[in-house]
């Protein structure tokens, strides 16, 4: 455990966004095999949930979760799997 007052509160902020990210990329995960079992299942509503899970993409990279070329590398592949 820190001892300077700053190291003190960095370690209390580092946690909470911790815990933000994961929870962010734990939704982004289920979006996205929500999605592809969607597609493998050939489900009606299989345009839905991949445009669901394309927003959770984006989103994910808006909060620099992801970096902007794994974002398009896997909206790219929900649009393949789709068409």
């Amino acid at each position: 455990m820190p001892n300077i007052k700053s190291a003190k509160k960095r370690v209390k902020v580092i946690e909470k966004k911790t815990l933000r990210n994961k929870a962010i990329k734990s939704d982004l995960k289920t979006a996205l095999k929500k999605a592809d079992a969607a597609v493998a299942n050939n489900a009606s509503d299989k345009e839905q949930v991949v445009r669901a899970a394309i927003k959770k993409v984006d989103m994910a990279c808006t909060k620099g979760i992801l970096h902007k070329n794994n974002a398009a590398r896997k909206k790219s592949q929900l649009a393949k799997k789709l068409g």
